[in-house]
């Protein structure tokens, strides 16, 4: 009994290690973001994971404005990826530089070149030292934290994945506003371009 009553407390203290170390990565990568610290946002990036949130959600969203409504299955996925990377690719880009995700995880403006294509709850506003943060968090993997922006489930979250020595922003969930207006600016410049 007494290896089970041990065993259960260090389990309690790992897990709360674990939550802890993504909180306090959490918070160097909000702080960064209200200090307008692009450097520092970037260094608790990763930017490959990110990209690929940012390409799924966009291409899905763009498939559906073209009238594809319905759920992508895994070859069409990956093919949807590549596919996302050449109509998307140009806004991706000018979304991920080193100050418009500052911007975006600051301000909430989602667009390049300091546009306001689309809008989305601030990561800045996060107060990560109070413990009701911790509603806001929810496991997606066993190295994956989804943290939601605002109250409600489509208000928009980010997601920090752990690899190597800490947590990284792998991903930012756009709200389905968000994405439906970045969905028909590509429309939109697909019919320009005739």
């Amino acid at each position: 009994m007494r290896w089970f009553v041990a065993s259960l407390c260090a389990l309690l203290v790992a897990l709360a290690i674990y939550v802890a170390s993504a909180l306090v990565s959490l918070g160097g990568l909000v702080e960064a973001a209200r200090a307008g610290d692009g450097a520092g946002v970037l260094a608790r990036t990763d930017t490959v994971r990110l990209r690929h949130s940012l390409v799924e959600q966009i291409v899905a969203g763009y498939l559906k404005q073209l009238g594809r409504d319905r759920p992508i299955k895994p070859l069409e996925r990956a093919l949807a990826n590549t596919y996302g990377s050449t109509v998307a690719d140009a806004l991706i880009a000018k979304l991920l530089t080193q100050e418009n995700l500052t911007r975006i995880l600051n301000k909430g403006s989602i667009g390049p070149d300091g546009s306001a294509i689309a809008n989305m709850p601030r990561l800045a506003e996060l107060d990560t030292s109070k413990l009701a943060m911790l509603r806001r968090v929810s496991p997606v993997k066993l190295v994956e934290l989804q943290v939601r922006l605002g109250d409600s489930a489509d208000s928009g979250a980010v997601r920090m994945h752990f690899e190597g020595n800490g947590w990284k922003l792998s991903g930012i969930e756009l709200p389905a506003t968000a994405v439906q207006t970045l969905a028909q600016s590509l429309v939109d410049a697909r019919e320009r371009k005739g």
